[in-house]
């Protein structure tokens, strides 16, 4: 299958060259040409398949055609060594937990397919070394970061902002070394995600290096995303729960949201989606007024979501054809303040006994105040709340346990670059390398 840009300037470029690219020659973002939907007998007995299983099929929809069943498949296997189970916490809502993996937040699937996909194209294609920026505002970084631990031919360097990520996410990605570089700006994450996509652009950088993406821009990013929406239908199915699914996804970037309309459009039986936001709401103008208004971030407690322009929006757009009342047919929008988010920590914690990273806090909250008679609602919780520990312990009043996995990243030595947000100190550093 071929990819085309959102912009419509470049031409169309297969599998392989989107993925080792990230970004369009024209600053757009790759979108497959099809999207296949599943044929009815799949969706029939979805219940009785694992997560692998059902991930190998959505695979073969996307990418069948340009890898080897048999390679895509171990890929996708190995991707997904680990559980991701649904929960109630009411009678109606379900939380999806997405913190299962290796760095505890949902990017370990997104960047550990990544990292096998990119690595196979490497070893095909005996190629050199390829250098994947990524730009994050918490987990992305630790996602990819220990993805692409170790793997051969590639090297990541992961921009983040200084001061605006919480000392556990920071310690998943400054403390590993070998091939992962942390990169800490004196700016905000649009100002690092700007500094990854003006190295795309650049004709000096891209001469003399081989540059990609690991960030929700790279289609081999977002589009892994996908399974678990399926699997989280098949565990709704095997209770008998399945007219009237709402799923609510807190959207930072909107790569998450992306691959959950993806899901939609391959035939899942989603009725809607909401997108829920903390105070960075420019989705959620958008979807009030029609006017796409991006402005700087501002910082929360839900800091993974702080994303003034989110890239994913084009694809979005790309999707519905720039047609603003078919999104707003088929996803509705919430924003919550900092005041508010921890109000549903504090509060679920006490009348449920479920534990809410601040991201899933907004999912939930939206699913209470916007659940329709008769509908059934998941929620994506992104990330084990013992990522941001002293926010969560400072809203309920006493510890949270922190899994093995965390403390083995907290003992590591934190080693960083400072950097400046301007793009020619940033050019000169990866010249430098």
């Amino acid at each position: 299958m071929n990819y085309y840009s959102t912009n419509h300037h470049s031409p169309a470029a297969t599998l392989q060259e989107a993925v080792v690219r990230g970004l369009a020659p024209d600053r757009g973002l790759y979108m497959p040409e099809h999207i296949h939907p599943l044929p009815s007998d799949f969706y029939d007995g979805i219940d009785r398949l694992s997560l692998p299983d059902i991930a190998c099929r959505v695979a073969d929809a996307f990418f069948g055609d340009d890898i080897p069943q048999d390679t895509l498949h171990e890929l996708v296997r190995d991707t997904l060594s680990f559980d991701i189970p649904l929960v109630p916490v009411t009678g109606r809502i379900h939380s999806l937990e997405l913190f299962h993996g290796p760095t505890l937040a949902f990017k370990d699937v997104g960047a550990r397919f990544m990292a096998r996909l990119l690595g196979y194209f490497i070893r095909r294609e005996g190629a050199g070394e390829v250098n994947v920026l990524v730009a994050t505002s918490g987990d992305t970084g630790s996602a990819v970061a220990n993805g692409f631990l170790g793997v051969e031919g590639i090297r990541v360097y992961v921009l983040y902002p200084k001061g605006k990520v919480s000392e556990i996410q920071e310690k998943q990605f400054t403390t590993l070394g070998r091939n992962i570089t942390a990169l800490e700006v004196d700016g905000t994450f649009d100002d690092c995600q700007a500094l990854v996509k003006d190295a795309f652009m650049d004709g000096e950088l891209n001469a003399r290096l081989r540059l990609t993406s690991a960030n929700s821009i790279n289609v081999a990013r977002f589009l892994p995303q996908s399974f678990y929406y399926f699997h989280a239908y098949a565990q709704l199915k095997r209770e008998g729960r399945v007219d009237n699914v709402v799923v609510c996804v807190p959207s930072g970037n909107f790569g998450n949201l992306t691959a959950g309309l993806f899901a939609a459009r391959m035939g899942l039986p989603v009725g809607r989606f909401i997108a829920a936001n903390n105070r960075n709401d420019i989705f959620y103008q958008y979807l009030r007024t029609g006017v796409y208004s991006p402005r700087p971030s501002i910082a929360t407690i839900a800091n993974a979501m702080d994303v003034g322009a989110p890239s994913n929006f084009a694809r979005i757009l790309d999707l519905y054809g720039n047609n603003h009342a078919a999104i707003c047919a088929d996803i509705s929008g919430a924003t919550y303040t900092d005041e508010q988010i921890a109000d549903t920590v504090r509060t679920t914690w006490q009348q449920h006994h479920y534990l809410l990273d601040p991201h899933g806090a907004c999912g939930f909250r939206a699913l209470q105040e916007g659940l329709r008679e008769g509908e059934t609602g998941i929620f994506l919780e992104t990330a084990h709340p013992a990522k941001f520990k002293d926010t969560v312990e400072h809203i309920i009043g006493q510890p949270v346990d922190i899994p093995d996995k965390l403390r083995a990243f907290m003992q590591g030595t934190r080693r960083s670059v400072p950097m400046s947000k301007d793009f020619p100190a940033f050019k000169d550093y990866l010249l430098r390398q």
